[in-house]
C-alpha cells in the first residue's frame, strides 16, 4: 500500500508519498479500505515533534478517517460494511487497521468524505462544549479560530445549547465564514478584540472563551467576565504564558485544559458522541462546510495548505 509519512521534524520535516507493507490486523482489530481522510494540526504538531510518537521513522500521520471493511474476523463487522474512526493512528494510508473499540459504524446517509470531515473536530467541539464547559442557555461564549474545523462546529453546537456566540478570525473572508455558522459578532485579530469583546457585553465580559491558539491566553482573560472560564485546548499561535494561580484566584476566573482522549474512553462512548452528531447533520442542525479535497499523494500541499492559515473549515485527503 501507499502512505504519507515523515522521519525528520522542525525545519528540516519532509513529508513522503512512499509503498509500504500492508498492515496486519491484530485479533482485535479490523481492516479498513480508507476512502476518506481527515487532516488536522495535531498531524503538524505530530511532523514538528511537538507530540510524542512511538516507533521508528518513517512515520504515518493521521488519526481520522472513513472507509470500508476489508478484512475482518468479527461478528460486529463483515467485508463491505462502513466505518469511521476518530483516533486510530496511521491513518494516512491506503489501508489502516481499526481495533473493534475504535470502529463507529457510518450511517449510510453520511458520506464517507463527511465523516473524516465531522469526526475528530466534532467529537472535540462536542466534549469542548458539553464537558470541558457545560454550556448553559443565556451565556456569551468567545470562540477562537471561528472559522476553522472545530471552530465553525464549536459556534454551532454552543448555539444548539442555548448559548450566544461571538467569534474570532484572522481575515475578512474568514470572518464570513464564522457568520455564516451562526456567530453573532466576529472580530478580527489585528483589532482590538478584548475591548470590542466587552462592548458587545455591555463591558460584562464572556462567560467562556474557547482558547486554541496559546499566545493569546492573557487576552482571553481579559475578555472573560469575573467568574468565568477559559478552557484551553490548542496552541496554533505558540505557547501559553505561565499563568500564576493568584491571577485565577483574584479575578475569580478558572482556566481548564481539554483533551479529547480524556473523553473517548469506551467503544460506547465513541459511539454515543459520534452518532449525537451525525444526529444533528441528517437533521440539518449542524452544517459542514465543503471541505478542501487533496490526494493523499499531495499530502505535502495539504500540510502547506493547512498551515498556511488560509484554509477554513476541514481539508480531508483522498487515497
Amino acid at each position: 500500500m501507499h502512505a504519507l509519512t515523515f522521519s525528520r521534524f522542525g525545519a528540516s520535516d519532509v513529508l513522503e508519498y512512499i509503498e509500504i507493507p500492508d498492515p496486519t490486523p491484530k485479533p482485535d482489530e479490523i481492516l479498513l479500505e480508507m476512502k476518506a481522510i481527515g487532516l488536522n494540526f495535531a498531524d503538524v504538531y505530530r511532523r514538528r515533534g511537538d507530540y510524542h510518537l512511538k516507533g521508528t521513522p518513517p512515520y504515518i500521520a493521521g488519526y481520522e478517517g472513513a472507509g470500508i471493511v476489508k478484512a475482518s474476523n468479527h461478528a460486529d463487522f463483515k467485508v463491505g460494511d462502513r466505518v469511521a474512526f476518530a483516533d486510530v493512528p496511521f491513518a494516512n494510508a491506503e489501508l489502516v487497521a481499526v481495533p473493534l473499540a475504535h470502529a463507529i459504524p457510518l450511517p449510510e446517509e453520511i458520506p464517507f468524505e463527511t465523516a473524516a470531515a465531522l469526526l475528530l473536530q466534532g467529537l472535540t467541539a462536542h466534549y469542548l462544549a458539553s464537558d470541558s464547559h457545560t454550556t448553559q442557555h443565556g451565556e456569551t461564549a468567545l470562540v477562537h479560530a471561528a472559522a476553522g474545523g472545530v471552530g465553525q462546529l464549536l459556534v454551532q453546537i454552543a448555539k444548539l445549547q442555548g448559548a450566544r456566540v461571538l467569534g474570532l478570525v484572522s481575515s475578512p473572508e474568514k470572518k464570513n465564514a464564522a457568520m455564516e455558522a451562526g456567530a453573532e459578532n466576529v472580530f478580527l485579530y489585528s483589532e482590538n478584540w478584548v475591548e470590542l469583546t466587552k462592548q458587545a457585553t455591555a463591558g460584562r465580559g464572556v462567560d467562556v472563551v474557547y482558547e486554541s491558539v496559546g499566545s493569546t491566553l492573557m487576552e482571553s482573560f481579559a475578555a472573560t467576565c469575573e467568574c468565568g472560564q477559559v478552557v484551553f485546548y490548542g496552541f496554533s499561535g505558540g505557547n501559553p504564558p505561565h499563568i500564576d494561580p493568584r491571577f485565577l484566584m483574584d479575578s475569580s476566573k478558572t482556566l481548564s485544559g481539554g483533551d479529547l482522549w480524556s473523553y473517548l474512553v469506551s467503544k460506547e462512548e465513541r459511539v454515543r458522541r459520534a452518532h449525537c452528531l451525525f444526529d444533528w447533520v441528517r437533521e440539518g442542525r449542524l452544517r459542514l462546510a465543503s471541505p478542501t479535497m487533496f490526494a493523499l499523494k499531495d499530502g505535502a500541499k495539504a500540510h502547506e495548505f493547512l498551515e498556511s492559515r488560509k484554509s477554513t473549515g476541514k481539508i480531508v485527503l483522498i487515497p
